[in-house]
């Protein structure tokens, strides 16, 4: 059997070679030429550009096979929402780029600028920053960022026209759209539809893996109901091609029809089972155990695990609807996680847990040693050697774990917490 390691190599290999897609003889998808993906709608005079991949790098790439369809400049950038991965290659059209359109967010919770250390953090341990190449194999729904390759860091350009309304139509230089309001992974996420071609450009709404409906890096609540909303108004313009803004592009209506109603079914069954679990009063704990997804999606790789997953994505539900507190009245004011890894440390002896430690070590059963060393460190180790000893078993337990895992963001944050007991 494949370790999640091979899977997510496996998955990289086949989904992200640079690719560039003839939709029409005006519209082309860009994937591969960065972390995310760019669309190019040929207009009459000019380009019409939605997102700008991540760095001015991979963007330049893309500049320079653009040039090779068409000696018409980009004068128009859409943004599909606000995240620095579809937004960090727009400086380098700022020569020609003429109009920048995106959807105003909702202002963030007050004050949340002063997480801003742990966030960037714990951000830079998701998205595998400080990694090797072999080390993060890629971000889980696209190539690494170019921050990361020597490709440059995130050159955004403001947009100079903020949309407020749910629905905006326009016409730029000859071509027809609508974009639309979809809160869904974030709250300014935006589709675009191209009636007269039958085109959809969705932004991360949808993506051939199962999607962050949580980001291990801190994120606001973000509105799984809603997103699942979204979906079924992108399933309701019955979209012959689909562009998505990560992953490979859906080319045929029965295509997209079956895959986006099954990413949305999945999506809505994990959201309404949490919710059925916590109606029966079961833990957060008993939930996660509960909810799984059923064997017809199981085996669906656009469902796959590669970048968020499953029970993070119950986790997420369940206090998005009710907080921290999950109903168990031991929880309400419990000793704290010292004095508790205390106790039981003195209840297992130190002799028997180092065993055991050793023991999950050896069995490959990571994560158990990773949450039995917790215990260790509840209660001062006299000895360097001993502290030496439990600092090994933890990076060693820490990479075992890593390569058990298919989700890029699992793996990245694991490994980069290794590295950091040195």
């Amino acid at each position: 059997m494949k370790t999640g390691e091979q899977r997510l190599k496996d998955f990289t290999e086949a989904n992200y070679q640079k690719t560039l897609t003839k939709v029409n003889d005006h519209i082309y998808h860009f994937l591969g030429y960065g972390h995310s993906n760019a669309i190019a709608i040929i207009g009459d005079t000019s380009v019409i550009l939605i997102d700008t991949l991540d760095s001015p790098g991979y963007a330049a790439d893309m500049k320079t096979e653009l040039a090779r369809l068409t000696d018409k400049p980009v004068r128009t950038i859409i943004y599909t929402h606000g995240h620095p991965d579809h937004r960090g290659g727009a400086g380098i059209f700022r020569d020609t780029v003429e109009e920048i359109l995106a959807f105003a967010p909702k202002p963030m919770l007050k004050h949340y600028d002063r997480l801003n250390d742990v966030l960037n953090q714990r951000g830079a341990f998701q998205f595998g920053y400080e990694l090797t190449d072999e080390e993060a194999i890629s971000q889980g729904i696209g190539i690494r960022e170019g921050k990361t390759v020597g490709k440059g860091g995130f050159d955004t350009l403001a947009p100079t026209t903020l949309y407020r309304e749910k629905e905006v139509e326009r016409v730029i230089d000859g071509v027809r759209l609508k974009m639309v309001s979809a809160v869904g992974e974030t709250d300014d996420q935006i589709f675009i539809w191209l009636e007269e071609d039958k085109v959809i450009c969705t932004g991360d709404n949808y993506y051939g893996c199962w999607p962050n409906l949580y980001a291990i890096r801190g994120t606001q609540y973000r509105d799984i109901a809603a997103w699942v909303e979204a979906l079924d108004e992108i399933l309701s313009y019955e979209a012959e091609a689909l562009l998505p803004g990560h992953t490979r592009p859906l080319i045929g209506k029965a295509l997209v029809q079956e895959q986006i109603k099954t990413f949305r079914d999945a999506i809505e069954y994990v959201l309404l089972e949490t919710l059925e679990c916590m109606n029966k009063g079961m833990t957060i704990s008993e939930t996660v155990e509960q909810v799984k997804l059923p064997e017809k999606y199981q085996n669906k790789e656009y469902l796959g695990e590669y970048y968020g997953t499953v029970e993070w994505s119950v986790k997420s539900i369940y206090c998005g609807y009710v907080g921290w507190f999950d109903g168990e009245a031991s929880a309400l004011m419990p000793v704290s996680d010292k004095e508790y890894r205390t106790v039981l440390r003195e209840l297992i002896g130190q002799e028997r847990l180092i065993e055991k430690i050793q023991s999950c070590i050896v069995q490959e059963e990571y994560q158990m040693a990773l949450q039995l060393l917790e215990l260790t460190e509840s209660k001062k180790i006299t000895d360097n050697e001993g502290k030496d000893f439990c600092r090994e078993w933890k990076k060693q337990a820490l990479l075992g774990r890593a390569k058990q895992m298919t989700s890029a963001n699992a793996r990245h944050y694991l490994i980069a917490s290794a590295k950091k007991l040195g």
